[in-house]
């Protein structure tokens, strides 16, 4: 047992021999045992709580150990803090954790959303006004001196530049050490923290008092630590989203050339023996250019892909006749469920190039879509029974350089779809040489 928990136990028993005497002895008639029990049981609580024993913990502070921590985790911490001190009596600690869930930086530092999480935080910070800024100018400011700290202006204050330039939190007790040129501002303290999307300082949190006694250093650090993870998070997200659109337009570029001559070609010919067929040849083929090029977003209803691959497949039917048969297996509900644009084409693209184009009497291929409401997933093939894809081709198929002969890379779909979903896909291909090809890619429902 600790030591500091024996003089407790020592109290608790004499006040249980006490409560005996007074209860039994002294007491005429004696109580019964309920109340004498409930009599020792409250003395007992009273003791605990108002005795800084081992059983409640040390009042000192503990020792604490420092060690390196990742950059994520580092933020987490400082989360963490803020939240310890928001815990603090009189400082709304279940608000502060309810807005930490809400900052609307989380989209990024941009005037909008500052004006937004100044006015979120201006009634929890302990100030008298709250503003925001970037490198460049003020992006928010809610409070007195709003009259000449407007925002869109460059940061007023010489503390702000402090802080911008070594990145750390500055505290302001006398409105002279504030450098605001204004000599009609009200303001007298402030605290001024910098606000990071990583080891860059890309703006400050600022925290104005009226009087010489500043805000509480480590409340307003430990809310710009949250704001700043927020950033930090919106840079990831923006850098997926660059990502994510380089694959598309790599995608759109990739559009085969050979299948755009083959197509102008085909249109020609007609253009000789069936002139209305030819016009209409050309029609779909400005359909799909338009699609491929103009789509907006990441997503689209199957509807519309659907429409694509059909677009796509009726040209290709136009060059090899009856050598290409096409089968469509699509649930109705499929169609307004929402797929990655330019993924569903490219799938059949390469089953028409390297499934059928080289097999003699030619072949079909198989379009299916279901959606599951269980799993909620939406589960597409794209089959084939040609000649199947050698190894070495299959290879090339997946490489980051794309298909062969300029063919769309199945690579790029995958790298595609994991940045949109993450791990919650599968893409899928089985082939055997003269048997045919087997794409099946399964995404979560949308």
């Amino acid at each position: 047992m600790n030591s500091g928990s024996l003089p407790l136990a020592g109290l608790t028993t004499l006040a249980w021999g006490l409560v005996y005497l007074f209860t039994q002895i002294v007491a005429d008639p004696p109580l019964t045992v309920g109340p004498t029990v409930l009599l020792g049981i409250g003395l007992t609580v009273v003791l605990t709580l108002g005795y800084p024993s081992a059983l409640r913990g040390a009042r000192t502070a503990p020792t604490t150990r420092t060690t390196r921590m990742p950059r994520l985790n580092r933020f987490a911490r400082t989360a963490r803090t803020a939240g310890a001190t928001a815990r603090q009596p009189g400082r709304h600690g279940s608000t502060i954790a309810a807005v930490g869930r809400s900052i609307p930086l989380r989209s990024g530092l941009n005037a909008e959303a500052a004006e937004r999480t100044a006015k979120l935080l201006h009634p929890l910070l302990g100030g008298d006004a709250v503003a925001i800024t970037d490198h460049e100018k003020v992006l928010a400011f809610v409070g007195p001196g709003s009259d000449h700290h407007t925002v869109g202006d460059p940061p007023q204050t010489e503390s702000s530049a402090r802080v911008l330039a070594g990145g750390k939190t500055v505290v302001v007790r006398k409105r002279s050490k504030l450098g605001c040129p204004n000599t009609d501002c009200p303001l007298q303290a402030a605290v001024i923290a910098p606000l990071t999307d990583g080891k860059r300082v890309v703006g400050t949190l600022k925290v104005y008092r009226l009087d010489e006694i500043p805000p509480q250093r480590s409340l307003v650090e430990g809310l710009a630590g949250i704001l700043s993870l927020h950033l930090e998070l919106a840079e990831f997200d923006r850098e997926r989203n660059l990502a994510v659109d380089a694959k598309l337009d790599a995608l759109r570029a990739q559009i085969n050339p050979h299948f755009l001559f083959n197509t102008l070609n085909t249109i020609t010919s007609k253009a000789r023996t069936d002139p209305e067929e030819a016009r209409q040849l050309l029609l779909r083929l400005s359909d799909f250019f338009r699609y491929a090029v103009r789509q907006d977003g990441h997503f689209a209803e199957f509807s519309h892909e659907y429409f694509f691959v059909r677009t796509y497949l009726s040209l290709e039917q136009a060059r090899y006749g009856e050598r290409l048969r096409v089968r469509y297996d699509v649930d109705p509900q499929v169609l307004t469920a929402h797929v990655p644009v330019l993924t569903i084409q490219p799938l059949v693209e390469n089953a028409v190039k390297h499934g059928l184009a080289d097999k003699v009497d030619g072949g079909t291929i198989t379009l299916k879509a279901r959606v599951d409401p269980l799993t909620r997933t939406t589960s597409i093939r794209v089959a084939d029974d040609g000649v199947g894809i050698h190894s070495d081709v299959l290879e090339q198929l997946t490489s980051p350089a794309g298909g062969v002969d300029g063919g769309l890379g199945l690579r790029n779909i995958s790298e595609r779809l994991a940045a949109l979903y993450g791990e919650r896909y599968r893409l899928d291909i089985r082939s055997d040489e003269g048997e045919g090809t087997v794409v099946d890619l399964r995404i979560p429902l949308g």
